[in-house]
């Protein structure tokens, strides 16, 4: 086979490939699309609940909603609070952009298109101007990217938009928020939704600090290059230089964080209901490390609050510096929680069950135990004990959803919980299993070394 025949081949080959996953992609866009609408449906479904609730206290005619979020994402197996952000977007996706949401189930546009036109015209409330933005931007968007769509629909919105720049930006700065994502390796990422102009001046601030970092370093550098050249002699062990050998980028992290975590903010709150100020505050992390590990005979095991693993190296200087901590022992097999060194008093008894329960127990949920509610499974005013077989951890959230929207809990031995939904369909949560780390067997002898005993 000549070369050309072999490039024709190849060429014929992804000219298949190709249309093979066009034709995939156009399958799991309906897919999507259809599941949206399903997601829609249900939506509409708890709004109608919610309507027959029109003497109900708010707390109340929000349980439907909460409640449907948190069947469909138990059986999803992801947040219901995640799953109720997507019941809405889906909602409105149907009802208030249907050409988008058509273009999508026919695999003309992707579901990263449709997020696009929809998040773009999100603010435009009158059917008509909505309609007038959404044919420009559709029509744009089945030629191209997502990622070139989005400034292309930002600009049309803002052609339809009966709202100023300034309008917009005062509903905007109500949504600002931070919030923390685990990644892997012990390391996480802190992000912050703000003002354009503060954010960008605190990127700038920390740069400009990293960069005054980096100038003292090239200094010191360079003075020890001078001693170097002069044939100086080199400095006592305990007077040597140190290079800092971080990056912009680390250093920039090094000073927000410890910032953050040492200074105290330019505003008080009035009223003086913090002592100390808010300067005294100080952060709160809970780590639970292998007696193994800072003892060295392992390297791993270390965790935050049941949601991230944390470095060894981390895990000994808090427990170096940590004025108090508690033993948790672990059954060497399951890892299941045995006991804790403080018992059976109040106290004591939410230590046992924060080492047991790490987050609240609602299935998905990650909420740290220490944040959530002491809930009792049967309620304590009917004769429920107060002991760690009837009691666990619930987030605010979730407690109240299960009080005021139908859900029954049954516990079982060992920390198993079983949940009755308001549709019937059932679920359990176990508390979060352990992996329990084990020393490295010693090496094995080498056969010649072996003494041979004389008797």
């Amino acid at each position: 086979m000549t070369k050309e025949d072999r490039r024709k081949l190849d060429a014929a080959r992804t000219r298949e490939l190709v249309a093979e996953a066009r034709r995939l992609r156009v399958v799991i866009a309906a897919a999507e699309a259809e599941l949206a609408r399903t997601h829609a449906d249900a939506y509409e479904l708890a709004q109608e609940q919610m309507s027959r609730l029109r003497d109900a206290s708010t707390r109340e005619r929000e349980m439907p909603l909460r409640s449907m979020a948190a069947e469909l994402a138990v059986d999803a197996r992801v947040s219901d609070r995640t799953l109720q952000t997507q019941l809405f977007e889906a909602h409105r996706t149907v009802t208030q952009f249907g050409p988008s949401w058509e273009a999508w189930r026919e695999g003309r546009v992707s579901r990263a298109h449709v997020r696009v036109v929809v998040d773009a015209g999100a603010d435009l409330s009158d059917d008509e101007v909505r309609a007038a933005y959404e044919a420009e931007v559709l029509a744009y968007a089945e030629t191209t990217s997502a990622g070139r769509v989005r400034p292309f629909a930002e600009q049309v919105a803002d052609k339809h938009n009966p709202k100023s720049m300034q309008e917009r930006h005062d509903e905007a700065v109500l949504d600002r928020r931070v919030w923390v994502e685990d990644l892997r390796d012990g390391m996480s990422m802190l992000g912050v939704i703000g003002p354009s102009v503060e954010v960008h001046g605190v990127h700038d601030r920390l740069t400009r600090q990293g960069k005054a970092i980096k100038a003292a370093d090239r200094a010191v550098r360079r003075e020890a290059a001078e001693r170097d050249a002069a044939g100086e002699p080199e400095e006592r062990e305990s007077d040597s230089v140190w290079f800092d050998e971080r990056t912009l980028d680390q250093i920039r992290t090094d000073v927000l964080l410890d910032m953050m975590l040492t200074s105290s903010p330019s505003v008080e709150p009035t009223g003086g209901g913090v002592e100390g100020g808010l300067g005294a505050i100080r952060a709160h992390v809970q780590v639970t490390v292998p007696a193994t590990t800072l003892a060295g005979t392992t390297t791993g095991g270390a965790e935050l609050d049941g949601k991230c693993a944390v470095d060894p190296e981390t895990a000994k200087i808090l427990a170096g510096n940590v004025p108090s901590f508690d033993r948790v022992f672990l059954d060497p097999v399951t890892g299941a929680v045995l006991a804790v060194d403080r018992r059976f008093v109040t106290a004591e008894q939410k230590r046992y069950l924060v080492a047991r329960d790490i987050r609240c127990r609602f299935p998905g949920c990650r909420r740290p135990a220490r944040d959530c509610d002491w809930d009792h499974r049967e309620d304590w005013a009917l004769g429920g004990k107060t002991d760690v077989d009837n009691v666990g951890a619930f987030c605010r959230r979730h407690h109240a959803m299960k009080q005021a929207a139908g859900w029954t809990v049954v516990q079982e031995p060992g920390g198993r919980l079983r949940f009755t939904a308001p549709s019937g369909l059932k679920y359990t949560d176990d508390p979060p299993p352990r992996v329990v780390f084990m020393p490295a067997p010693p090496p094995a002898q080498d056969p010649a070394d072996e003494v041979v005993a004389p008797f």
